[in-house]
């Protein structure tokens, strides 16, 4: 179980909604966003996933001097794992109790949620894993629940 603390900004909230490719007002212009149900700046809704750049431990981040599997074709720096499968992000949910907005401190707890297995013709027995993140406010209030899953596969996929 790893605790998380992670300050809402403005600008986090415009870059990350740029980024996306997101141009909603309500996502970087106050005046326009004051004028929407919403009633001011608030964060896109696949936001909460920012969370990442406060974990210290996320394992996508490169670290100086340190092996890092990277996002090509190829990984950059790590050996190729030999026999078994590999992993892959199969589901994400969003469920928000209330908008995020500039302002918040979110502390965020991960939890291991559910685990099953099915039988593949191609890649033999796949693990799937659920992954609970609870977002709470400065107020302790729950904000944001996502939930994950992964599925890891018990060899190669059979190309065939």
């Amino acid at each position: 179980m790893t605790k998380i603390t992670f300050p809402v900004e403005a600008g986090h909230i415009m870059l990350f909604a740029r980024a996306v490719g997101d141009t909603n007002p309500v996502y970087h212009d106050a005046e326009a966003a004051k004028k929407t149900e919403a009633g001011g700046i608030i964060a896109p809704p696949t936001f909460a996933q920012a969370v990442a750049q406060f974990d210290p431990e996320y394992p996508l981040r490169w670290r100086p001097g340190q092996p890092w599997f990277g996002s090509g074709k190829t990984p950059s720096g790590v050996e190729k794992r030999s026999g078994g499968g590999g992993g892959l992000h199969a589901e994400q949910h969003f469920e928000y109790h209330r908008p995020l907005r500039p302002g918040d401190v979110l502390t965020v707890e991960t939890k291991s949620g559910n685990t099953w297995e099915r039988e593949s013709k191609r890649a033999g027995k796949l693990t799937f894993r659920e992954t609970i993140k609870e977002y709470r406010d400065q107020n302790g209030e729950l904000v944001v629940t996502a939930r994950s899953v992964g599925v890891t596969t018990e060899r190669p996929v059979d190309q065939g």
